[in-house]
């Protein structure tokens, strides 16, 4: 039977060690972009906000554009038991998070109200490099305040994201569409421009010479693009009003203060009518022929559009794929995940139970497994390696039947028995100590803990002479030797009673060192 593969397209986020990961299918890569930048968003008191992965196609038409290539080419429509439900999988982030803020009344929240927002987009797009049918974005919105400094924050937001992430080839393309009155004499001076030459035009360009010629502009056919470079069309920018103009020059000016680098780019244009004024892009050179890692711009007239009030508003969102194939040309390394701390083998079946517990009740600490069946230490430690742990432990019948676990370190082999009450406490406090070393970790527990350990468990707690010396030579603290636990014969009493030194002689040689005779 064929097997079944996965929608062209799309891909699968992976985990580590998978044979054919890649940059942009790291499950761990791709939640480490969207914690950097949320985190960062939320410092500057952006809060997050999650809408439904479909909305009511209305949304998408009157949000994105009804001629744009996005609707009528591009949108995924949702069906159930057969019929047409209306929804459509949402392909960008900023129409369904204005309609949550109209539909909840988020209105009543301080303003300006920054949100943020990341998760799975959908297009019927053709496959190239860093964009594919289901992609992942994060988006950034502030709503209620058209003031410049708004947006000149917002690029400066995202401009630090990307060096936050160590993506440092990049650059800011800053334009303006103006407001509506200025796109509207620009679109007729467009369309007295390409009329005469509407046979040049694309099938796609030819209805946008009627419906928004801007549209015209960032056309993606070869010949529609000829055409302009022989026209050579006055760029919106040059023709803004005094009030565009005024809001575009202060945005320039908070950007320059803050020393933001940026290149005016005059042949940005957004199509739609809900856009006002500032409109930007960032490009990086080395991810493929379309550089741009993400864009925004201001949207005033979305609410209205989607049958609000009106609701000045500013955002903008990058492509996740597209972020980490540009750390990827640079070299910049996801950081390393948490380190397994801890994996519990049982020797024998009838302890594979308890080896589970231990590893329960480790993962207050840190990340924990354990063998499912019982492991020769030796195999053990082999899979502890492969999973990257710090220790491993084995509880056997001879280790349940003294009430401890044997814990190696297996950064600097060390290895010894230590209580099973102890465990945890020997797990918490390694994070106290720099190095970590369990001899180290025993030792401190010691000193400052006697409740834990005391004299009868010292002596198993040992397991060569090197490991007597290290000891011996930390409890110079007269009141914590006082506090020990000690058996009050100098002969060796239970538990050491029958102990000899060729039988275990750590334990008796510790012994005589804690003997209050001596």
């Amino acid at each position: 039977m064929a097997l079944v593969n996965r929608p062209q397209g799309t891909f699968d986020q992976l985990p580590e060690g998978s044979p054919k990961i890649e940059a942009h299918t790291r499950a761990r890569a791709q939640r480490y972009v969207t914690d950097v930048a949320g985190a960062m968003l939320e410092r500057a008191g952006a809060q997050l906000i999650v809408t439904p992965l479909f909305e009511e196609a209305e949304v998408v038409r009157r949000g994105v554009g009804g001629s744009t290539d996005i609707v009528r080419k591009e949108m995924f429509s949702v069906f159930y038991q057969g019929e047409h439900g209306g929804y459509v999988l949402r392909p960008e982030g900023t129409a369904p998070i204005v309609r949550a803020y109209l539909q909840n009344g988020l209105k009543q929240l301080p303003s300006p109200l920054r949100l943020w927002t990341h998760g799975p987009m959908f297009r019927a797009e053709r496959q190239q490099q860093g964009r594919y049918r289901q992609f992942h974005q994060v988006d950034y919105e502030v709503l209620g305040s058209e003031d410049p400094v708004v947006d000149a924050e917002a690029i400066a937001l995202m401009v630090d994201v990307y060096a936050r992430l160590g993506v440092r080839g990049t650059r800011v393309k800053l334009g303006s569409v103006g407001d509506p009155e200025d796109r509207e004499a620009y679109n007729a001076y467009l369309r007295d421009l390409f009329e005469p030459h509407v046979a040049r035009l694309s099938d796609d360009s030819k209805d946008r010479l009627t419906r928004n010629p801007m549209r015209i502009l960032d056309s993606k056919s070869e010949g529609d693009q000829a055409l302009i470079a022989e026209l050579r069309p006055e760029a919106l920018l040059d023709r803004l009003g005094v009030e565009a103009r005024a809001h575009f020059d202060a945005v320039r000016g908070f950007l320059d203060a803050w020393g933001v680098p940026y290149d005016v780019d005059p042949g940005i244009v957004r199509g739609l009518d809900y856009y006002r004024r500032t409109a930007w892009e960032v490009h990086h050179e080395h991810i493929g022929a379309k550089s741009a890692l993400g864009g925004g711009g201001r949207y005033d007239g979305l609410a209205e559009m989607l049958g609000g009030p009106r609701t000045p508003a500013v955002g903008w969102a990058f492509g996740v794929e597209r972020v980490l194939l540009a750390m990827h040309q640079e070299g910049v390394e996801v950081p390393d995940g948490e380190r397994p701390l801890l994996y519990v083998a049982a020797l024998d079946e009838q302890f594979v139970a308890l080896a589970a517990r231990l590893a329960f009740t480790a993962r207050a600490n840190g990340v924990a497994e354990y063998a499912i069946t019982p492991r020769k230490p030796g195999k053990a430690i082999g899979e502890a390696l492969k999973k990257g742990a710090r220790y491993v432990a084995f509880i056997g019948s001879d280790e349940a039947a003294r009430g401890y676990v044997s814990i190696k370190d297996l950064d600097t082999g060390t290895q010894m028995p230590v209580p099973v009450e102890a465990l945890d406490d020997i797990l918490a406090r390694r994070l106290s100590l720099r190095s970590g070393n369990i001899a180290d970790i025993v030792l401190e527990l010691l000193l400052t803990d006697t409740t834990v350990l005391n004299g009868a468990r010292l002596a198993q707690t040992v397991v060569s002479d090197a490991e007597v010396t290290r000891f011996a030579r930390a409890f110079t603290n007269k009141a914590f030797l006082q506090g020990l636990t000690l058996p009050g014969a100098a002969r060796a009493p239970e538990p050491f009673a029958g102990l000899t030194p060729g039988r275990s002689k750590s334990a008796v040689t510790l012994w005589n060192f804690l003997d209050p005779t001596l």
